[in-house]
């Protein structure tokens, strides 16, 4: 488990873009879980949409990506790199997330080799998938 202020040790996003709260499972190099409490004072439901506030996709991605990130990132070979996102497949959004929702964020190292890492990642509220896909990033010196 990590605290909010460990995640700020890992990652280099601060609000309003650090999307992960903290850490409640963590296996270093294979397999994290991530909570996002989602909140009605998040900027961007002033926008959207105000009348039916839903967490962007986009963000939903950034969220898992921040999450996966964390399970690299804790690895002695990785203390001082960047995580920078690389790419996406097969991506798919089955249910929205509002406020007051609890974020769950999985993400399971697929493969981690020459610094670029894929992970199978799945974002979750109430056991109820929100999204889930496979995406990549790299590692790089900051």
């Amino acid at each position: 488990m990590l605290t909010n202020k460990e995640v700020r040790e890992l990652l280099p996003h601060r609000y309003p873009f650090l999307l992960v709260d903290k850490v409640i499972e963590l296996e270093p190099g294979k397999k994290v879980v991530a909570i996002k409490n989602v909140s009605i004072n998040e900027p961007f439901f002033q926008g959207h949409f105000p009348e039916y506030p839903i967490m962007p996709g986009v963000l939903i991605v950034e969220a898992l990506a921040q999450a996966a990130g964390i399970a690299v990132a804790v690895l002695e070979e990785n203390k001082g790199k960047l995580g920078v996102f690389a790419g996406i497949d097969a991506m798919k959004f089955k249910n929205q997330v509002m406020p007051g929702d609890v974020l769950t964020l999985e993400a399971e190292i697929l493969m981690s080799k020459l610094g670029v890492t894929k992970a199978k990642v799945k974002a979750s509220v109430d056991g109820k998938v929100a999204a889930e896909g496979e995406i990549k990033f790299a590692m790089t010196k900051a």
